[in-house]
């Protein structure tokens, strides 16, 4: 098989990471909208085994420096009607999961980004979000350090 040569990326058969990007540290959450959300999860389901509860399910790993660290990547469906996205037009949504969210939010103001309503905190990290160039709303989430356990 042939692996394609993308600037930053593992080469094939090496297990050294690429020297990580400065903020952002995973891929958190896929989120899309559909007009017809229930019957897209029974697709899922029933055509790719994906069995999401009423959040969408939860791809669960480990760190690879921190093999004992936990960790999970949210993919949910959202309805059309929906409004967590706004105020983008798209019908997709990607989370980061990111580190030093304080000296992110500072480095997207000072490069005069589009920040989108006001961080908020949870119990299990958290959030912020951003406007890229092609009106992609980006939600940023800086996961509590402890094992997140979404039972």
């Amino acid at each position: 098989h042939h692996i394609a040569q993308i600037e930053g990326a593992v080469q094939e058969n090496s297990w050294e990471r690429p020297t990580p990007p400065p903020y952002i540290t995973g891929l958190g959450g896929v989120f899309f909208k559909s007009g017809a959300p229930e019957h897209l999860k029974e697709w899922y389901k029933n055509f790719l085994g994906l069995e999401s509860d009423q959040y969408g399910y939860l791809f669960r790993w480990r760190e690879y420096d921190q093999p004992i660290q936990l960790g999970h990547t949210q993919w949910s469906i959202f309805s059309a009607e929906g409004t967590y996205m706004n105020p983008s037009q798209k019908e997709l949504m990607i989370n980061y999961r990111v580190r030093n969210m304080d000296a992110l939010l500072q480095h997207l103001y000072n490069k005069g980004a589009e920040l989108v309503g006001e961080p908020e905190s949870y119990e299990y990290g958290r959030f912020a979000w951003v406007m890229d160039p092609d009106g992609n709303k980006i939600e940023l989430w800086e996961p509590v350090d402890q094992p997140f356990s979404p039972d």
